[in-house]
């Protein structure tokens, strides 16, 4: 029989496809972290910020007043802290409980964005202001603004609905927190147990590193 070296002979599928996977799974994990964390930022940044300004009439004058994202609505606020702590969550559930995580992460990107949305139109935090400050319940604002600080929160929003859809997506084949007690575990029960019996050249490149060194590896003598 000819000398046949292991270096000649290619990879085979199945170790590329899994290589390729496990690359997949990990750009997959950084996106999901990254937008995550950077959209609940920005909600929670932006959403303290000024949403709208107007005035009001007060005696033989008028009075500025502005309402921020949290008096108009803390749907965004609330919604972005649930989502990081999904986020989290994530890495410390597997099957069911991820897929479940995953949908949180996701619909509470996408609540806190339509929350946002709709209170870039809104009047009634100032309306409200307006009201207390004249005193006078039936006062309503003035030459109402509003600022693009409701579409930032929206936009950053969507990021954590991108991060929920990713790990839907790819979510099962990242780690877990228990993934490590799992790893040491191993090595503690191998020892206090019955040593595994050794494998059998049954890859591809097993049995082309037996012929390498003369052995028949169909020989069950080894």
């Amino acid at each position: 029989m000819g000398h046949v070296s292991a270096a000649s002979v290619p990879q085979p599928r199945a170790t590329r496809a899994d290589a390729a996977a496990a690359s997949g799974g990990r750009r997959s994990l950084a996106a999901a972290l990254l937008l995550g964390a950077v959209g609940a930022a920005v909600v929670l940044l932006a959403s303290g910020q000024t949403w709208a300004e107007g005035t009001v009439a007060v005696g033989g004058g008028t009075v500025p007043l502005d309402a921020a994202g949290g008096d108009v609505t803390g749907v965004p606020t609330a919604l972005a802290i649930v989502g990081l702590a999904a986020l989290v969550a994530v890495f410390a559930v597997r099957r069911a409980g991820r897929f479940l995580v995953s949908l949180l992460l996701a619909l509470s990107g996408a609540g806190a964005a339509v929350a946002a949305y709709l209170g870039a139109s809104d009047r009634s935090a100032l309306d409200e202001k307006a009201a207390s400050t004249t005193g006078d319940a039936a006062a309503r604002i003035g030459t109402l603004t509003h600022t693009a600080w409701p579409y930032a929160t929206a936009a950053a929003a969507l990021l954590i609905l991108a991060a929920g859809l990713l790990a839907l997506r790819y979510g099962r084949g990242w780690p877990a927190m228990s993934g490590r007690y799992e790893r040491e575990a191993g090595p503690r029960a191998a020892r206090g147990g019955r040593r595994p019996a050794p494998a059998g050249p049954e890859r591809p490149e097993d049995l082309w590193k037996a012929l390498d060194r003369g052995e028949d590896p169909t020989d069950p003598r080894g």
